[in-house]
């Protein structure tokens, strides 16, 4: 069975920092390209960053270019998002997002609310 399970959400002032964490199961991991999206109220979901299986290449979002940093554990069957310099805009459900040939799976999301 397929499980992608976010963690480290929460609120956080304007300039702070959080770690997102996905743990993943069921499925080859360290084969997988994996991605983080958010959906802000009212908005449509949209790709934050993803990374490679074995983490050579990265694409972000232009918006958090600089502020967020993802990578991954192939051992811990993990993938993280390190956000720094948090904006309000950035105020979200992250969701973690699985793909490999047949798989594309979605973790349930973790909220991220940046205000003072």
């Amino acid at each position: 069975q397929v499980q992608l399970v976010e963690s480290g959400g929460g609120l956080v002032q304007p300039g702070g920092s959080l770690r997102l964490s996905c743990v993943a199961s069921g499925f080859t991991f360290a084969s997988s390209v994996m991605s983080w999206y958010r959906q802000a109220p009212g908005k449509e979901r949209e790709l934050v960053a993803s990374i490679t299986s074995t983490g050579g290449s990265r694409n972000y979002a232009d918006s958090v270019k600089g502020r967020f940093t993802i990578s991954r554990d192939n051992v811990k069957n993990t993938v993280y998002l390190e956000m720094n310099s948090l904006k309000p805009e950035d105020t979200a459900v992250y969701y973690c997002h699985a793909v490999r040939r047949a798989l594309d799976a979605w973790g349930q999301g973790t909220l991220v609310t940046v205000s003072s």
